[in-house]
């Protein structure tokens, strides 16, 4: 890599199974496109005092949410070994099974592939935030992976992938406080609002008995879709039906004097997780 890779030291992926973790920060905040196909429109996102804006390349576009499972996988990771007492860095490797493994996905050539694309957008999408800037005026510029490469042997043969993180997100993770252990069931979530809601809910509900609720309009403005509010409010509903989150029951309520309707969700008690 460059000579930003001399200076870090090498961290080699744990093998092994372990927690899933997700940064905080990632999961309160819309920093990743919920469609599949190509976004290029940014996320512009300003609300008390935090300002949040993602740019994509016309190439590339931004970074999807299942893009981030790349980001949540080396968050397990980091954590995981500063837990255990080893040197963790931004520079990681690990082979492509290591991590498709991991994010429950298949091991075909066109995973791997997928896999490429995936880090491509990782690394082509710009951030500029507020978040963790203490004046709350400085803007912080990053993209979630500054470079990264597939390494090879002399014969050609593959030996894996190396990747640099962004320290703005390395930062976060290695500070305990910042990082929220999420249900493996999460990987096997299809849709893009689900899976943006299944990390929202997981931040702001936690394990409180009494759990949480938001507006829909407060969620439109959180996520930062591009479907249109009513669209975005059929999805909701849709996903109160179905009750695909794990670990959490949804419900919907109304506002008596106007008529808002609330997203409301709660834990499943742990007797009743099976």
């Amino acid at each position: 890599m460059s000579s930003r890779r001399e200076q870090l030291e090498l961290f080699r992926a744990l093998p092994g199974d372990m927690a899933p973790r997700d940064a905080q920060d990632l999961m309160a905040y819309p920093f990743f496109s919920l469609a599949k196909s190509r976004r290029t429109r940014p996320i512009d996102y300003r609300a008390g005092g935090v300002t949040v804006r993602v740019e994509g390349t016309a190439e590339h576009g931004i970074a999807t949410i299942w893009d981030a499972d790349i980001l949540i996988w080396a968050a397990s990771q980091i954590v995981e070994a500063r837990d255990a007492g080893i040197t963790t860095s931004r520079l990681m490797r690990a082979t492509p099974y290591e991590i498709l493994r991991f994010i429950g996905r298949g091991v075909s050539r066109r995973d791997y592939q997928r896999l490429r694309a995936a880090l491509d957008r990782l690394q082509a999408t710009t951030i500029a935030t507020s978040i963790r800037e203490s004046t709350g005026r400085r803007l912080h510029r990053f993209s979630w992976i500054n470079e990264w490469k597939e390494r090879t042997d002399a014969c050609g043969r593959p030996l894996g992938i190396e990747l640099i993180l962004a320290d703005w997100f390395y930062a976060g993770v290695v500070d305990a406080a910042l990082v929220l252990t999420i249900d493996p069931a999460y990987f096997r979530l299809t849709g893009g609002i689900e899976r943006w809601l299944y990390r929202l809910v997981r931040k702001h509900g936690g394990r409180q008995s009494d759990g949480w609720q938001f507006d829909f309009r407060h969620l439109y403005r959180k996520s930062g879709s591009m479907a249109k509010p009513c669209d975005f409010a059929c999805d909701l509903r849709a996903l109160v039906a179905r009750q695909s989150l794990p670990g959490y029951v949804l419900g919907i309520e109304r506002m008596p004097d106007d008529g808002t309707e609330l997203l409301t969700f709660r834990p499943v008690p742990l007797t009743a997780r099976g």
